[in-house]
């Protein structure tokens, strides 16, 4: 699971997250929250699960991002990955 604060919603986030995960065979989901951070549940090769953080921790262009958590979580064999 991967949470990133910031300003991060209305910049584009999760597309570019979408185009990511998809570059690196990452699967799951990731979605807006309420509190304004960006909420991720994500599955893969550990290579690309770590290329994937790292890009969380600047992700698109427009983004701001102040702090990411990243907490291990059980496996759920997500199928593709999506927006929620």
């Amino acid at each position: 699971m991967i949470i990133v604060e910031g300003k991060v919603q209305g910049v584009g986030f999760r597309y570019s997250a979408l185009k990511k995960a998809h570059e690196l065979g990452i699967t799951g989901f990731v979605k807006n929250k309420e509190d304004g951070t960006v909420y991720f549940e994500i599955e893969g090769e550990p290579e690309y699960l770590d290329q994937f953080t790292e890009w969380c921790q600047r992700g698109p262009a427009w983004a701001m991002v102040e702090k990411i958590n990243c907490h291990n979580i059980p496996i759920s064999n997500f199928s593709s990955f999506v927006i929620r």
